[in-house]
């Protein structure tokens, strides 16, 4: 692991993180359709994850980087 601290992070926040080049909202939304991928959604919905939830735990956090790497 890099210098990424995995912590509670607003959704938007983390996605900004991955995509720094885009919009808030464009970036929120490709981080959505990562995690609605099939196995990631899965795991993060047994760690609490709601739709709509705007804040991520840092256990969903975690699920998320180990899936899709650091940002």
């Amino acid at each position: 692991m890099g210098n990424f601290k995995i912590r509670a992070y607003g959704l938007q926040e983390l996605a900004m993180l991955y995509f720094p080049n885009s919009t808030p909202q464009s970036a929120s939304n490709q981080l959505k359709k990562w995690m609605n991928k099939e196995k990631l959604l899965a795991r993060i919905k047994d760690a609490g994850y709601a739709a709509g939830q705007k804040i991520l735990t840092p256990r969903q956090v975690e699920l998320i980087v180990g899936h899709v790497g650091e940002p």
